[in-house]
């Protein structure tokens, strides 16, 4: 059953949530300068002091709310997500962490406009869809939800489009119901580097992937203890605000400032749904189902082969960023291949404008 939704915060919470950013405990500073160590004291404390007294969410709930949403129940969870008709192509967005259906959001109106249905779901655990409560909720069983999901709103068959662990469920889309894809769009496409020599782009690929995973111990503790870390996340504003920023700040496009590229509106809307939904823990719970398999798909060869009509985005600060003799080797059918000039790890929240012509571009190739 495909229910309207629309976004309606209790003010309690808006209360609370104010009373307790007011009333952080703060460490001492970092005995360095800089985001070595993580998020610096002084602007964490101006971010959080911002969102207590000047952010405004009635502002963005009104925002979000302009666009259609449904609930609608798959495998027996609730799961939202926004959905626009443009009167064309249907084309399923997925988002990762710590994104959510914001990183779309100003994708929404010119994919709309270009013709297209958008779909954009919450993940399992994620925004306002349901939490899991027992284990399972993998990639494959996202993928087999987000194929019930489309057929429950009215599409046969549609546009698999995903970034971060949408890349991933889309790509299992791929494997699993091939004959339901009309497309696939991955930002990136996930395959493993070949043996040969590396051009200078891909070396300094594989120089940059070496750096990331020298710093990924957060997806270590999400894999692990995601539920001792949940604890501190759904407490603490602060403590949430931290370790979300930490990584947008990392992994955007940005000389320094991240200012340039996402406003503090845009970080704190992301960071603010998942304190409004008690995220924490849930969101993180993905890492211990499915990172140790995702992360064999870019690190060793795989031996599936995808076949789907296939349009690769890889922004130029992302992270893997493969190249396209690499994702041949598993993606058969690569009818669009783009290299925007800017753009990270979020490309499409923090370029929408690239990132709809690349969408749009791969489309006009179907």
């Amino acid at each position: 059953m495909v229910t309207p939704y629309r976004v309606d915060t209790p003010r309690a919470d808006l209360d609370d949530l104010r009373r307790r950013l007011r009333a952080t405990r703060w460490p001492e500073p970092a005995p360095v300068d800089g985001w070595a160590q993580g998020v610096p004291l002084d602007y964490l404390r101006d971010l959080v002091s911002y969102w207590a007294d000047g952010y405004d969410w009635r502002a963005t709930q009104h925002r979000v709310n302009q666009i259609p949403q449904v609930t609608v129940t798959v495998d027996g969870l609730g799961i939202h997500a926004l959905h626009a008709r443009g009167g064309g192509l249907p084309v399923l967005l997925t988002h990762g962490w710590p994104g959510s259906f914001f990183e779309y959001e100003a994708a929404v109106a010119p994919l709309v406009a270009a013709g297209f249905d958008v779909v954009v779901p919450s993940l399992p655990g994620y925004g306002f869809s349901g939490k899991p409560t027992e284990p399972g909720w993998d990639i494959h069983r996202i993928a087999r939800a987000w194929a019930a999901l489309m057929s429950a709103l009215g599409y046969d068959r549609f546009i698999a489009q995903g970034s971060d662990w949408g890349t991933s469920v889309s790509t299992s889309l791929a494997l699993q119901v091939p004959e339901r894809l009309i497309g696939l769009h991955l930002v990136p496409p996930l395959v493993a580097p070949t043996d040969d020599d590396p051009t200078p782009a891909e070396a300094a690929a594989l120089a940059d992937l070496a750096v990331r995973a020298a710093d990924s111990g957060y997806s270590v503790v999400h894999a692990t203890r995601p539920q001792t870390l949940g604890y501190s996340l759904v407490d603490s504003p602060a403590g949430l605000c931290a370790w979300i920023v930490d990584k947008i700040w990392s992994w955007a496009d940005h000389d320094g400032d991240l200012s340039t590229v996402l406003t503090r509106d845009q970080v704190l809307d992301d960071v603010t749904l998942y304190w409004l939904t008690r995220s924490g823990a849930s969101s993180t719970r993905l890492y211990r189902e499915s990172i140790a398999e995702v992360s064999r798909w870019f690190t060793a060869q795989t031996t599936d082969r995808v076949r789907v009509p296939t349009g690769c985005t890889v922004f130029p600060r992302e992270v893997p960023r493969p190249s396209r003799r690499w994702a041949e080797r598993r993606f058969a059918n690569i009818v669009h291949w783009g290299e925007p000039a800017r753009g990270g790890h979020f490309g499409a929240w923090e370029q929408p404008e690239a990132f709809v012509a690349e969408l749009t571009t791969f489309a006009a190739r179907l």
